[in-house]
């Protein structure tokens, strides 16, 4: 199963659209805490579905249990912890929300996980792919788009 990764920031909407359409990205799965937000331009969450619709063929959704909680991200983002104990806390996070019953592997075949980090080396959403290909009983292929 082929499963990618993208953040928004530091890209166009030319360049993020033609990423998710290049890599034939069929779901676009938003696992950010907060999806809303003006600073998110082209990536709000309510713009998102229809973009996707026309550019790339491809349909949104939101699974806001693969995101961090609100301290654990100001606890990292204000340098409380290292990325060391971010990670560690997340993956507890997400063993605790059992993130791997949420969704069914089948449904993520050529999906891509959004989050809003340019890269994904510190990201939430490179422990999210790393954890569920451990839970899964498939072979996992994951590719970061950048």
């Amino acid at each position: 199963m082929n499963l990618f990764t993208i953040g928004f920031t530091r890209k166009s909407a030319e360049q993020f659209f033609s990423l998710l359409g290049g890599g034939g990205v069929k779901t676009l799965i938003d696992v950010r805490l907060n999806n809303h937000s003006q600073l998110a331009g082209f990536a709000k969450r309510d713009d998102l579905a229809f973009f996707l619709r026309e550019l790339c063929q491809a349909e949104y959704m939101e699974i806001p249990e693969m995101a961090p909680t609100k301290p654990l991200l100001g606890a990292y983002r204000n340098k409380d912890i290292s990325w060391g104990e971010y990670e560690a806390r997340f993956l507890d996070l997400m063993a605790t929300r059992r993130i791997e019953h949420l969704i069914r592997p089948a449904q993520l075949a050529d999906g891509c996980l959004l989050c809003s980090e340019h890269l994904p080396h510190q990201c939430h959403r490179r422990l999210v792919v790393e954890y569920l290909s451990m839970c899964w009983d498939e072979s996992v292929t994951v590719e970061h788009l950048y």
